[in-house]
Order: structure tokens, then C-alpha cells, then sequence
């Protein structure tokens, strides 16, 4: 454990971070799964909609680097190749 009063506090401010960082990854995870369930029942609509919720999340987890910027992307991307690929 830290002894010194700035390492006491760093080490408070680490808790509250990892707690806000596992929250964002949550929903961003969440929100990719209604996006597959969407995909998986057929439905292009829903899909897009949710798609619009998801891309945001995953974007804004990459910006923050809770996910490495080009992995973002890259999910996105994926995702919405699958969606374009219902009509077919």
C-alpha cells in the first residue's frame, strides 16, 4: 500500500478511473450485443439505429483509449459490413 500522501491519492484517483473505465467498456459492450442481436433476428432497422448508439460508444471508448483507436475502427467497420450484408 502507498505511504506517501501523493501516492495515497493517485491511488484514489486510480479506483475512481478504473470504475468509470469498466462503466464505459460495460455499456459499450452492451450496446454492440443489441447491435448482433439486431443483426442475428434479420432486422436492418433496428440494426442501424442501434448501430448509431454503438459506433458512438465504441469511438468515444477509442478517443479515451479504453480501446486502442484503430481496434475502434475496426469494430466499426465489421459492424457495419454485417449490417450492409442483411439486404443480401
Amino acid at each position: 500500500m502507498a505511504n506517501h500522501v501523493s501516492a495515497l491519492k493517485r491511488a484514489r484517483q486510480d479506483i475512481v478511473k478504473r470504475d468509470r473505465n469498466r462503466a464505459q467498456k460495460s455499456t459499450m459492450r452492451s450496446a454492440i450485443k443489441r447491435v448482433h442481436a439486431a443483426i442475428a433476428a434479420g432486422d436492418q432497422d433496428t440494426a442501424n439505429a442501434e448501430m448509431r448508439i454503438a459506433s458512438s460508444l465504441i469511438a468515444r471508448s477509442g478517443r479515451k483509449n479504453n480501446l486502442h483507436k484503430k481496434q475502434a475502427s475496426r469494430r466499426i467497420s465489421r459492424i457495419n459490413a454485417r449490417i450492409k450484408a442483411i439486404k443480401s
